[in-house]
């Protein structure tokens, strides 16, 4: 089974083409303004309009109200919006666009990504931060989660064959990509496609 691939936390023009080129299937933009991978609504629509037509473009959201993801999902041209934090605006968007990112620590955690309304995104759920720690939890958690999921949370090349053994639905990184906070390091990318793709 392929496993897609989403490049998350893109804030120039150059990054993006480079995740697109080396088989990226999303690319993620990061609305939070308290994230070092923050982009402006204006860089995120550039980049949008000069994206190939077939990569899936993810706006990542932070305790966002309804308003403000509607109006930067028409503006920036996105396709999904990804919700961090507060999560009940889900239930005011169009059905099919949200995926609801989980922190998973334990049981528990799992237990209740599993049985989301929402597309799931499991992520670390270590540090202070709303993703993007370039730390891992136990997968081992996810022996029986019996449904498509997005994993996320340290994963890099290093551990990407991992992984793909999970056979989740897709993989989403930055940090272990990245030469720091929204800057793509392009042999890290191109050596993670090989991987994946060998």
């Amino acid at each position: 089974m392929k496993v897609r691939v989403k490049i998350c936390g893109i804030t120039n023009l150059k990054d993006a083409f480079a995740a697109a080129d080396f088989g990226a299937d999303a690319v993620g933009f990061v609305f939070f303004k308290e994230s070092r991978r923050h982009i402006h609504h204006a860089d995120a629509r550039r980049i949008a309009e000069k994206l190939p037509p077939f990569i899936v473009k993810v706006g990542v959201f932070v305790n966002a109200t309804v308003e403000e993801i509607l109006a930067t999902k028409e503006f920036c041209l996105l396709d999904k919006v990804q919700l961090h934090g507060n999560t009940a605006c889900r239930i005011g968007l169009p059905n099919g666009t949200s995926i609801t990112a989980f922190q998973i620590r334990n049981e528990k955690d799992v237990e209740r990504a599993r049985r989301s309304q929402s597309f799931p995104l499991l992520d670390s759920g270590f540090g202070e931060g709303y993703g993007g720690t370039g730390k891992k939890f136990d997968w081992r958690l996810l022996e029986n989660f019996d449904r498509p999921y997005i994993l996320a949370g340290g994963i890099s090349a290093e551990n990407i064959d991992e992984a793909i053994a999970l056979e989740p639905y897709a993989i989403d990184l930055a940090s272990g990509v990245e030469k720091s906070p929204g800057v793509k390091d392009h042999d890290m990318m191109r050596t993670l496609f090989a991987r994946i793709n060998r």
